[in-house]
């Protein structure tokens, strides 16, 4: 990884500008076979100061993304040797590229001494190629397949208007903030087989005949309302509520034979309410509770397919709903920051994944979640030029409802309600040492475990725990107006062979 970057201002009040440009290249072998990537980006910051009250912040990034896909390992294979890339994957040219560019502009007035107004607005595009490892005769046997190579153009944009204002209330400070966010993204989603040819003049990895075409649409509408009253001399309350409207709608343009007008809309909405409430007890310890109502609405990626295999949006993927209340308290001690905190998570119409296969995932609702959980942190300075982290997270992430993954059958018999949810590891723990004077020699050591992970939501396979090592040092020179930082890391010191991410349900 290499790069540029350089920033600057020509001072400050009116008429001021600063800025901020950088460019860095990343490419790796990939630790595994089939997993060589690449990516180029460039960002760009300008911030104008057009009088004494107002402000416009211009922002630009552009990204080029090249990766090819190993697919994932079964256990065994993956015991055996974890740097493996299925056949499929080598035979079809696992790949994806994407390419994107987005922009945007904010401007911030300053009102008065008790309103503000912020208005945002940005725009962008990508696009999107993949090949998948999908079989030719899974394609050409079924006259509704959408093919093996997914290509994907996404015009997207959106707007924020945002309201200040400092007011009082009985007596007490109260700020309240009133706006409007609006976001669209038009989709043109193309499906191609992933071959050419019959017997040995086949090409596999290759853009065939077309077997899908589509415009697709959503956006949202979400105004909200927030504020936040300091009630008493300890006691503060926040609340504020959101109500959001999303909506999706296809066209579809290929009408072919078997394969009909797949067209169709859908539209969620839901008043999103939350509250919180902070308490100091003592200048150095704060205690807070906080509850909301949280809404998840599928995303287009994951209504793309349905899982009875048919053509078409998954119109039938409902929300996600859920009641989160967390408890907690922060404190110092001699100088150091403690946290704690207790949360419960309720969901219905958990949005899961129902198939995995050849790269493509499928997804439906599987009915009420639980998630109850601890998180512990410290962050602190040990005397010296030490300094210390810690951080523990304790979470019971189950289903409560018993369902079936994609479609029942005796070889696919329901999930038992009490079965962990695949994904998520019961506990994590991080800690790390530095040794950080202002200037010179310095360094550190981290360390991480993760507890096993379930797999599937039947939990028949896991991915292993595992614990990892990470060390650090580097030499840092002040010197009027530079600066010299060089450093070097190694990561998983003792290597140690681990699964650093799973394929939830992989039909393989």
């Amino acid at each position: 990884r290499y790069g540029l970057k350089a920033g600057g201002s020509t001072g400050h009040g009116a008429d001021a500008i600063d800025y901020l440009l950088s460019t860095s290249r990343f490419t790796t072998d990939g630790y595994r076979d089939h997993s060589a990537a690449s990516k180029n980006l460039v960002n760009g910051r300008l911030g104008i100061q057009l009088d004494q009250d107002s402000k416009l912040t211009l922002v630009v990034n552009s990204v080029n993304l090249k990766a090819q896909d190993p697919l994932g390992l079964n256990l065994a294979d993956f015991s055996a040797n974890p740097r493996s890339a299925v056949a499929v994957a080598t035979q079809f040219n696992t790949r994806k590229t994407v390419q994107q560019t987005q922009g945007g502009a904010i401007y911030e007035r300053h009102i008065d001494a008790s309103n503000d107004l912020r208005l945002m607005i940005y725009y962008g595009q990508r696009d999107t190629v993949q090949f998948q490892a999908i079989p030719p005769s899974v394609q050409r046997d079924n006259p509704l397949h959408a093919g093996g190579v997914i290509v994907l153009g996404r015009d997207y944009g959106g707007i924020d208007a945002r309201w200040t204002s400092r007011l009082t209330l009985a007596g007490r400070p109260l700020t309240v903030i009133g706006g409007l966010a609006y976001d669209t993204l038009t989709e043109q989603r193309q499906g191609y087989e992933n071959f050419t040819g019959t017997g040995s003049t086949q090409q596999l990895g290759v853009q065939g005949a077309l077997r899908r075409d589509e415009t697709n649409l959503a956006w949202n509408a979400d105004p909200y309302l927030q504020a936040s009253w300091h009630l008493a001399q300890r006691w503060n309350l926040d609340a504020g509520v959101r109500y959001s409207t999303v909506r999706f709608s296809s066209d579809d343009h290929y009408i072919v034979g078997a394969n009909g007008n797949d067209s169709g809309a859908v539209r969620y909405r839901k008043a999103l309410p939350m509250a919180a409430l902070r308490y100091q007890a003592r200048p150095d310890l704060n205690l807070y509770a906080t509850v909301g109502r949280g809404f998840e609405t599928p995303t287009l990626n994951e209504i793309s397919y349905r899982p009875d295999g048919l053509p078409g949006l998954n119109f039938s993927l409902q929300p996600a709903t859920n009641l989160s209340t967390e408890v907690g308290a922060k404190a110092r001690v001699a100088g150091n920051m403690l946290t704690a905190a207790l949360f419960q998570t309720r969901t219905e119409n958990e949005i899961v994944v129902a198939s995995s296969a050849g790269g493509r995932t499928t997804y439906q609702n599987a009915g009420r979640t639980l998630r109850n959980g601890l998180e512990l942190g410290w962050d602190g300075e040990l005397g010296g030029e030490w300094h210390s982290q810690l951080a523990y997270t304790l979470l019971d992430a189950t289903y409560r409802d018993s369902f079936c993954s994609s479609v029942c059958s005796p070889t696919n018999p329901p999930v038992v309600a009490g079965n962990r949810i695949p994904g998520i590891p019961r506990q994590m723990a991080f800690a790390s040492l530095v040794w950080a004077p202002p200037q010179g020699w310095r360094a550190g050591i981290e360390g991480r475990y993760l507890s096993k992970i379930a797999v599937n939501d039947g939990n028949a396979d896991t991915a292993p725990a595992y614990s990892i090592a990470s060390a650090h040092a580097g030499y840092l020179l002040q010197s009027e107006h530079w600066t010299l930082n060089a450093f070097a890391r190694i990561d998983n010191l003792f290597d140690r062979q681990y699964a650093g991410s799973v394929i939830i349900n992989d039909s393989n």
